[in-house]
């Protein structure tokens, strides 16, 4: 991902960290804990994921991580606060989206940073799309984030002409389409170049919820 569009870690961190103001230093540090737990996060979900996981992957102590989160869920919650962000801004970047050509490309180009999003915080965001924190309050957290996403393509959605769905549940179906489809590619269960995946989803959505004309598949070289 380029730098320029990748998304920056927190520097608030858990309660403990926000009870006092942090120095460069400390700064490092609870963004290595915030990368190590992206890392764990990944290779064993969130109810495997421990503590002890955490400092070993970041090569410090218990107590460095205690001075920064109350608790393994303090951290998680850091992770999810920056998710949040990040997706309420992507929202917000949604434009208009008509049958045209131009609304072909608002979409693509939506789908494409929602990407860069999901390539960087994944971990983070298959926690609580797969349930692991149901109940618990990250994992409203997270159904906060999914609202955010759903209501965009909610306004988008109604404002094509001819529509005759209901445009909760074609937003609703959207993201969740899009969210399987990035963990299909990042696991490799998807055999196609991330490109290929967006043109094919832009397509399917532009064409299936706003109208557009069936666009030529684009040939890849052999």
């Amino acid at each position: 991902m380029p730098a320029a569009s990748r998304p920056k870690l927190s520097t608030r961190g858990g309660a403990p960290a926000q009870e006092r103001e942090l120095r460069a230093q400390g700064k490092k540090t609870m963004r290595k804990l915030l990368d190590a737990a992206m890392v764990v996060l990944d290779k064993r979900g969130y109810h495997a994921a421990r503590v002890d996981d955490i400092v070993k992957v970041a090569r410090t102590s218990h107590g460095t991580f205690y001075l920064y989160f109350a608790n393994k869920e303090d951290l998680f919650r850091a992770l999810l606060t920056d998710v949040s962000e990040e997706v309420e801004a992507l929202a917000e970047t949604l434009g208009p989206i008509g049958p045209d050509e131009a609304g072909y490309r608002e979409l693509r180009g939506w789908l494409a940073r929602f990407s860069d999003l999901y390539l960087h915080y994944g971990p983070v965001i298959r926690a609580w799309t797969e349930a692991d924190v149901e109940g618990l309050d990250v994992g409203r957290m997270g159904e906060q984030v999914l609202t955010t996403m759903v209501t965009a393509l909610i306004a988008r959605i109604g404002e094509s002409d001819g529509n005759d769905f209901d445009p909760q549940v074609a937003a609703m179906a959207t993201v969740a389409m899009v969210e399987r489809l990035h963990y299909y590619l990042v696991s490799r269960q998807l055999d196609v170049s991330r490109d290929d995946l967006l043109d094919t989803v832009t397509t399917v959505l532009h064409v299936g919820v706003f109208g557009g004309a069936r666009r030529k598949r684009r040939r890849t070289a052999s």
